[in-house]
């Protein structure tokens, strides 16, 4: 789907509700093809070991087309297709969400009393949390399928569509194994005391079982993962848990240089968050076997979905409440990590550096640099940023091939809703 396509699109649909509006919107059309050939990426630096080809988000020329003015006309888009089906996205597959909550806690069952306790502890009913990753991956799985006519339905096509969603659920399963077991072993070396808004496991049972409950969710996603039979998909998996080492690795050995690098901050926020998911959502696409374009599409959507969710998080860190979070606020200054917020502040007010070098053992220094981070834009142009990584995550719905069906079209909307939820979440 070409750019000008696209923005061809969403000016259609400005017009369809109404000719002031249309009329606004064909005055912004690009006035050459050379225009759109002007269009950048963004300012902001990405991944080095995953910069990947993206649809545009700005463009400069003589037809300028503003982000702000992009965020728009999607925002529109969403309105129109918000009003055709106002569900919210959790709802839509709360039914499979039960399933594979089910299938989760009989997967992490283990013969040793203790370790399956301790395995179970964040799949127990209740303590599941949002399960946010499971959605959006049955979602996209939705949003990718291949319509089937109504004579085929009970047919042969109809059973191997069946079998696709059930491995795509495994995939689900897998991503949430993973997760939690990330969840496990950070929470000992954060030493962190809560969790979800419950008592941490290693609070609970100690360090040494909580790193073997993490150990033994990683082996039972492995198995799961190797049942699927696909080696492409347990490359992309096994991408994704070591992405997550890495990340953990350069979050506790930064050097002083690191440590104020944006472009440093955003690699390690990718191997940290957004990589599971982004890689997800690929696995997602490859397994229902659409072509490298679509399942990049997949990919760019979970990635700066991912990249969106941490940058929002880290806002919330200083602006949350320890109730809302289900963690103590202020959890990462009180580590040493720093964050997207400050760093922009430290690019406002340079002298925050030394306070930052000094570290934050001294209470005094963490409410100095809470006082320069009040005084500059931190927390504005962080948003600004999650908001940018939104947009893209928006447009690589929006660049999926075509379809009719309605459930696809529901499930592409939902995924949209998502992007909007998760940068205007207040906890």
């Amino acid at each position: 789907m070409s750019w000008r396509w696209a923005l061809a699109r969403r000016v259609a649909a400005l017009a369809a509700t109404g000719g002031g509006r249309g009329a606004q919107a064909q005055r912004l059309l690009p006035t050459s093809s050379a225009a759109a050939g002007t269009c950048l990426l963004g300012r902001h630096h990405m991944p080095l070991t995953s910069q990947i080809r993206s649809k545009v988000v700005g463009c400069r020329g003589a037809a300028l087309v503003s982000s702000r003015w992009l965020h728009d006309a999607q925002y529109q888009v969403r309105q129109d297709g918000a009003s055709r089906a106002q569900q919210d996205p959790f709802e839509l597959v709360a039914d499979e969400l039960s399933l594979l909550a089910n299938r989760l806690r009989s997967m992490v069952a283990a013969e040793v009393p203790k370790l399956a306790s301790a395995a179970e502890y964040f799949f127990k009913v209740g303590a599941e949390g949002k399960r946010f990753r499971p959605t959006v991956l049955l979602l996209m799985a939705s949003a990718l399928k291949f319509p089937l006519s109504e004579s085929t339905e009970g047919g042969v096509l109809s059973i191997l569509a069946d079998k696709l969603r059930t491995r795509q659920q495994n995939i689900a399963e897998i991503t949430e194994m993973i997760h939690v077991a990330s969840l496990l072993h950070d929470d000992v070396l954060d030493d962190a005391d809560t969790r979800r808004g419950v008592s941490s496991l290693n609070l609970i049972m100690g360090n040494k079982l909580s790193v073997l409950a993490g150990d033994f969710l990683l082996s039972r996603a492995c198995v799961a993962l190797a049942a699927l039979g696909n080696t492409e998909v347990v490359s992309l998996m096994a991408t994704a848990v070591e992405h997550l080492v890495t990340g953990e690795t350069m979050q506790i050995s930064t050097s002083r240089e690191q440590r104020r690098s944006m472009e440093y901050y955003l690699q390690k926020t990718y191997y940290k968050t957004a990589s599971l998911i982004s890689n997800s959502c690929k696995a997602v696409a490859i397994l229902a076997g659409h072509t490298a374009e679509v399942s990049m599409f997949a990919y760019e959507y979970g990635r700066n979905l991912g990249l969106a969710f941490q940058l929002i998080d880290d806002v919330l860190d200083f602006t949350g409440t320890s109730a809302s979070l289900g963690k103590g606020s202020l959890s990462d200054i009180r580590h040493g990590i720093i964050t997207a917020p400050m760093l922009y502040a430290i690019e406002e007010f340079p002298q925050l550096q030394e306070i930052v070098d000094r570290g934050f053992d001294n209470s005094a220094n963490i409410e100095i640099a809470l006082d320069y981070l009040r005084k500059s834009r931190g927390i504005e142009r962080t948003k600004e940023l999650a908001r940018e990584h939104a947009d893209r995550a928006v447009k690589a719905i929006e660049s999926l091939p075509d379809s009719d069906d309605e459930d696809v079209l529901t499930s592409r909307r939902a995924l949209i809703d998502i992007t909007e939820r998760v940068i205007t979440r207040t906890k």
